[in-house]
């Protein structure tokens, strides 16, 4: 258990890579690890798209504002959520949470970078990656080699977010 905690307190978010290739094997375990997140009602209403292909990345860095380091990433993974279904967001988050833990375990920088609710980035990935209409893209994660692996991250605990018992 202390090895999963030092995990989730020591991941932190990568901006900036390597630009070289991602084990494919790696890449399969991190959306495995996706698909392990809690679902409301079991549901698991989402898709995963993962992209190798330089060529996409180097779109998708040209389209999404805060995407610019896709044109160095390994890979990216773009999470999708169902959206006949009322929790897809919800569930969508929790599946990226574990990719990023999962990608931070094995030893690769990732982040996540927002695209749902917004139109002028939902419809250039849609469009990008051939994604159906029913079908929401929650975010794009780029996955790479970290430049810097010296990097500390952001202590984030605020005890006055806390509250036992009572607000």
């Amino acid at each position: 258990m202390q090895t999963l905690v030092e995990g989730i307190l020591s991941r932190h978010s990568v901006r900036k890579f390597t630009g070289d290739p991602i084990n494919e094997n790696d890449l399969n375990t991190i959306v495995k690890a996706g698909m392990a997140a809690p679902s409301a009602m079991n549901i698991q209403p989402w898709s995963f798209i993962i992209i190798t292909d330089k060529g996409i990345l180097n779109n998708l860095c040209k389209a999404l504002p805060y995407a610019k380091m896709l044109d160095k990433a390994g890979a990216a993974i773009i999470v999708c959520g169902d959206s006949k279904e009322a929790n897809w967001v919800v569930d969508c988050a929790a599946a990226t949470e574990n990719i990023l833990l999962a990608a931070h375990a094995l030893g690769y920088g990732a982040v996540w970078t927002a695209v749902y609710k917004y139109e002028s980035r939902i419809e250039p990935v849609r469009k990008e990656c051939k994604i159906p209409n029913d079908i929401i893209p929650l975010n794009v994660i780029p996955i790479g080699i970290a430049v810097d692996k010296n990097v500390k991250p952001i202590d984030k605990y605020n005890e006055s977010k806390i509250h036992k018992n009572i607000w």
